[in-house]
């Protein structure tokens, strides 16, 4: 499959949900995506962020058709409000369940819902919020997850899912991102044997950094020594308008198909190709045994039909 991440399809007519598309990734997916024409809805917890990145959008891209809805993965209440919001709008074309919590704390902290604040925001927020959207996607809609190489680095606890007995920062970061792969991949099978024609596949940013990113002022104000120290990371590590390049494929790419995984061809940097997945959590096992965690923990039944 031929791909040019600096000439995507045209996208005109499409509406697309970003899940914090107001700063690092989520931000330049979402301009990529209005560059395309698509109209873009950016869902984040902060309306001031949010606004700020629409105008640094409208600064490139003065006809870019932009919208907010607020929304906070870390609160089921807000998950439930968000998706009434947007499900009263006009049916959704793609789904990016973006956001994430990339830089944990160093004590074990919890959502609103008393759940593992990571696991709780990156994947039972997005399985929250993604069953509550079904019947507001279009017949042929995408939902794209964010994935991480994290997971080649974080062996799968299943047993330790919410880093109940053991919580390291990078682990439980680890481990949240196995419960997003699993969430893609289980609902990508869910999909198939519904007979439907919805899509879900996953994408990851590689080694993506501010210092090495186009400069937005007010979305990614980076300090001088910032970027010197980023620069010494250039041979490993790329911009985020480039860790935004597999999400836009797997949005937009007529060819993709669900249950694809892009990511960059170098493994941290360069272009988006497709790639395989470590296999625990891209296992049946793992995603049937984390729906049924998700279903419990978030208390929403996600029944896929076509």
């Amino acid at each position: 499959m031929s791909w040019d991440p600096l000439a995507p399809p045209f996208a005109a007519g499409r509406t697309v949900v970003v899940t914090g598309g107001n700063a690092g990734i989520g931000y330049f997916t979402s301009e990529q995506l209005a560059a395309a024409g698509a109209r873009v809805i950016l869902a984040s917890r902060s309306a001031d962020k949010a606004q700020r990145a629409m105008a640094s959008i409208r600064e490139r891209l003065p006809a870019a058709e932009l919208e907010f809805v607020q929304l906070d993965l870390a609160s089921l209440a807000s998950v439930a409000d968000a998706a009434a919001e947007l499900g009263a709008r006009d049916p959704i074309d793609v789904l990016i369940n973006n956001a994430g919590i990339v830089n944990p704390s160093a004590r074990r902290q919890l959502t609103h819902d008393g759940l593992e604040l990571l696991v709780g925001a990156n994947a039972l927020g997005h399985f929250a919020l993604t069953a509550q959207l079904w019947p507001a996607l279009t017949p042929t809609a995408r939902i794209v997850g964010l994935g991480s190489m994290s997971t080649r680095m974080v062996r799968l606890a299943p047993d330790d899912l919410f880093s109940e007995r053991r919580y390291r920062p990078f682990r439980a970061y680890g481990l949240s991102k196995h419960a997003v792969h699993a969430f893609a991949f289980e609902l990508d099978r869910r999909i198939r044997a519904a007979g439907s024609s919805r899509e879900s596949l996953l994408a990851h940013p590689g080694f993506a950094v501010d210092g090495l990113s186009e400069r937005r002022t007010g979305i990614n104000d980076v300090s001088m020594m910032g970027r010197a120290r980023d620069t010494l990371l250039s041979v490993v590590a790329q911009g985020k308008q480039q860790g935004a390049w597999p999400s836009v494929r797997a949005a937009l790419d007529p060819d993709a198909q669900s249950g694809q995984f892009f990511g960059p061809n170098r493994t941290l940097t360069g272009e988006p190709i497709v790639m395989a997945p470590v296999l625990s959590s891209a296992s049946p096992e793992f995603g049937a045994r984390f729906w049924a965690i998700a279903e419990e923990a978030t208390g929403v039944t996600f029944a896929v039909v076509a």
